[in-house]
Order: structure tokens, then C-alpha cells, then sequence
């Protein structure tokens, strides 16, 4: 089986984020298939070590990532500066370098000498000190990778939950919400869950807006006026998608379970349910670019920082989503390569007669 090189970005130096790398990656069975490449600070992830007293934890130093070696842990260190940490503390110092890691791994994603890339959690308030130009990591891998759009997508073992808008004051999504954007993130979506998860006919959940889904335009007519006739579109062009479904009957009747995907209008209507039902082992998937970014369903965990109680589960599992979907990435690429051959050959054969 190839192996698979993982970069992790450090995250916020103050939160849990370090800690739950390290626990992550203390799992013996994690590091066969895979090479993880933390990109950060040997010293801060030292300083987590000890305090959680990861004995049988170690490391080694690279100066780049075709330097990891294969099965280990390699650490990539993207400052010099020694730096204070104070776990618990909301500061400049946990967006700054949270900042100069995540550049430093997403540009090495983007040039290919990386996989996969697993984002510790940041807080947006430190990085916005930090002089960060984005709302969040999706927005800025997406940026990064030479894209304009690309979709939030919340992964559990029971569902897929995409995003039509994502980090956006809830004022402003009514405006944002049209016909084009829906149907974007629909076909996003479905490509998605071809490409990336191996659904050959995904069927896509479409959430209302509105209270009840509009209650037949009596609490609103966005459904009617804009995301129905999305809906009947798709269909008509094969697509199996259906809605719109009021959201709270959908997660709490378990309606969720007989969808591959579900598209959700806004960031709470969504996060609220996959949360409820997948806390601590669910996964945020940046989709629809051509490179692979994932992260841990939680934040920095500031009142727990330093504490030895981070639950790791999540990053394990963000850590194996990568891991899948880059191995399922290259299989696909070289069935379609395969294919092209036998098709170029037949076509030789066929001018040649």
C-alpha cells in the first residue's frame, strides 16, 4: 500500500490543538501507511510532550517535506523565535504563528510535495490580530489553490453536510442565497461524493430556509421562488436530489440516514444537527479542490488547553479521511489513465486496419 504523506498545521499554540497531534499520532497504528509532517515547532510540541507526559512520543527534524521519513513523525520547524505559550490564553502569539504554520504547509499542499493537509484548530479573533485576510482555513485553502469557490463539508460515519454559505453573518445569507449558488453547491457536492468518496449515483438532501420549509410560503418564499426550482432542474437532468426538507423534522426523525449527502442553506441550520448527532468524531473536509484539506469538528478548546483532557478522536479520524481520499484520488487518476491507453490503442488499431 503507498504511503501517504500527511502534512498537520500546528494550529493556535494556546489551544488544544498541539496536544491532540500529539495523541493522534501517538497511535502506533497511524503511522504505518502514512508519513505525518507537522509543520510548526519542535519546541512547542516538546512543551505539550511534557506537560501530557507523551513518553513514548517522538519526533524527528526535516527542512522540508521531501526529507520526511517514511513512517515517523517529522517536524518542520517554520520559526525560529522562541515563543511563549499560554495554554488557555486568547492571543496574539497563537494567530501569528498559528498564521506563518498553515502558510508555510498550505504552500507546500498546493506545490504537491504533500498529500493531504489536516488543520489544527484556530481561533479567528487571533488571527484576524495576526493580520489573517480570511474568515476561516476554508476560505484561505480554497484561495490558496487557485480557486473562487469551493465547499464546507461536514463528514461522520452517519453523514455528509455541505454548506451552501458557510462563515457568514446569518443577516447576510437571505441576500447570498440565489438559484446559481444553490446549484453550484449541489453539483459540487455530487462530484464530491463521486470523486472523493466513491458514490457512483449520490443522493443529495436539500434543506429548506425558512421555519418548516416555508410551510407553503405562509414563513417565507425562498423555497418556492428559489430552491425548488434548482431542485426540479437537477432532476430533470438525472440527478437524484430532493427537498426542500425542514431541517429540524429532517435530523430529528433520523431522515438523514437515507441520503449519501445533504445540502444545508446555512451554517448553523447544518452544524447544529451534524454536531448534535457527530461531536468529537466529525470531520470539516474543504471540497471541490484539487487539493485535500480536512480538520477536527471542534475549536481551540481554550478552558481545556494544557490540561491533558483533549479528546483526539476527531483529528484521528480527519487524519484517516485525508489518508482515503488521497489514496481513492490516485487509484482514480490511474484507473482513468489506464482507460485513456486502452481507448488511444484501440484507436491506433482501428486507423490502422
Amino acid at each position: 500500500m503507498e504511503n501517504i504523506r500527511v502534512g498537520i498545521s500546528i494550529g493556535d499554540i494556546n489551544g488544544i490543538g498541539p496536544e491532540v497531534i500529539i495523541k493522534a499520532l501517538s497511535h502506533d497504528n497511524l503511522l504505518k501507511n502514512i508519513t505525518p509532517v507537522i509543520y510548526g515547532s519542535s519546541k512547542i510540541i516538546s512543551y505539550y510532550k511534557n506537560i501530557i507526559k507523551a513518553d513514548k512520543f517522538s519526533y524527528v527534524n526535516i527542512s522540508s517535506p521531501e526529507r520526511a521519513e517514511l513512517s515517523k513523525v517529522n517536524i518542520i520547524n517554520c520559526w525560529e523565535d522562541s515563543v511563549i505559550v499560554n495554554p488557555g490564553r486568547q492571543e496574539l502569539n497563537g494567530g501569528k504563528y498559528a498564521y506563518i504554520a498553515l502558510d508555510r504547509a498550505t504552500t507546500d499542499l498546493v506545490e504537491n510535495k504533500i498529500d493531504a493537509l489536516v488543520t489544527a484548530p484556530i481561533n479567528k479573533k487571533t488571527m484576524q490580530m495576526a493580520g489573517f485576510p480570511h474568515p476561516g482555513h476554508t476560505e484561505y485553502v480554497t484561495e490558496k489553490s487557485g480557486k473562487n469557490t469551493s465547499l464546507m463539508l461536514m463528514v461522520s460515519e452517519s453523514m455528509r453536510l455541505g454548506l451552501v454559505t458557510a462563515h457568514m453573518p446569518l443577516s447576510q445569507v437571505t441576500e447570498a442565497i440565489s438559484q446559481k449558488l444553490i446549484e453550484e453547491k449541489i453539483l459540487q457536492l455530487h462530484e464530491t461524493c463521486k470523486g472523493d468518496f466513491g458514490i457512483s449515483k449520490p443522493t443529495i438532501a436539500v434543506l429548506g430556509m425558512n421555519p418548516h420549509a416555508g410551510d407553503e410560503g405562509l414563513l417565507g418564499s425562498e423555497e418556492n421562488s428559489i430552491i425548488n426550482p434548482v431542485i426540479i432542474n437537477l432532476k430533470k437532468s438525472g440527478y437524484f436530489v430532493y427537498g426542500p426538507f425542514a431541517a429540524d423534522g429532517f435530523f430529528g426523525s433520523g431522515q438523514y440516514r437515507k441520503f449519501d449527502a445533504i445540502l444545508s442553506m446555512y451554517h448553523d441550520q447544518g452544524l447544529v444537527g451534524f454536531k448534535a448527532l457527530s461531536f468529537g468524531q466529525g470531520i470539516n473536509y474543504t471540497a471541490g479542490l484539487p487539493v485535500i484539506r480536512t480538520s477536527p469538528d471542534h475549536g481551540t478548546g481554550y478552558e481545556i488547553a494544557g490540561k491533558n483532557l483533549a479528546d483526539s478522536s476527531s483529528f484521528v479520524n480527519a487524519i484517516l479521511l485525508a489518508v482515503d481520499i488521497a489514496r481513492y484520488r490516485k487509484e482514480f487518476r490511474a484507473l482513468e489513465a489506464n482507460a485513456l491507453k486502452k481507448q488511444q490503442k484501440q484507436t491506433e488499431e482501428e486507423e490502422n486496419k
